[in-house]
């Protein structure tokens, strides 16, 4: 976004993308509030009134990254089919998020958004809500969903670090046969 893009309207909402631009750009954390400002064609003061603190700012690129994250899990979920091949299409499509955004996917995890209180609870995120839903209802029989829905948010966690830090090449057909679950889910009965 240029300054020549914005015309009063939803700063807040220029500000972001402006900002995730400059995680795409830069890969993580170089992100500067005077920068945000400039590509959008304010202030500084102005950020100021969004964002009271670089903090703030990247607790909200965090929050986008997430956004993205869970609509990216969902079509591939829905593309599966959902069940368990949804499931672990989600964790496959955890795993290419990571390595097509590598800036954004450390960030979300570098700066977690801060919760809001909704109701008095804290809010979660879509992809969480998502992946708790998913393992409550495919949690093999005498395993807790909660565990189920940890060990599967490591696995594809774990192997995306890895990836992202080469530690380890693998392509697409061995990201899948990694983050299978249809043989765990399939040895225990439900």
């Amino acid at each position: 976004m240029t300054a020549k893009n914005y015309h009063h309207g939803d700063l807040r909402a220029a500000l972001v993308e402006a900002g995730l631009a400059l995680v795409e750009e830069s890969g993580g954390d170089e992100v500067a509030l005077r920068e945000v400002a400039r590509r959008v064609g304010v202030s500084a003061t102005a950020v100021y009134r969004h964002f009271p603190d670089k903090n703030a700012l990247m607790a909200a690129l965090a929050q986008a990254g997430l956004q993205r994250l869970a609509e990216v899990q969902r079509e591939a979920s829905e593309q599966a089919g959902g069940g368990i091949a949804g499931f672990n299409a989600t964790g496959v499509a955890y795993v290419r998020f990571a390595l097509d955004n590598p800036g954004l996917f450390r960030l979300v995890f570098a700066h977690p958004p801060r919760p809001e209180i909704k109701g008095g609870l804290h809010a979660e995120d879509d992809a969480m809500v998502m992946l708790k839903t998913a393992a409550a209802a495919l949690a093999p029989a005498g395993i807790d969903p909660g565990i189920f829905a940890l060990q599967s948010w490591s696995l594809a966690h774990g192997l995306a670090m890895l990836m992202l830090d080469k530690q380890i090449t693998l392509d697409a057909a061995a990201i899948e046969e990694v983050i299978d679950m249809h043989g765990l889910i399939g040895k225990f009965p439900r």
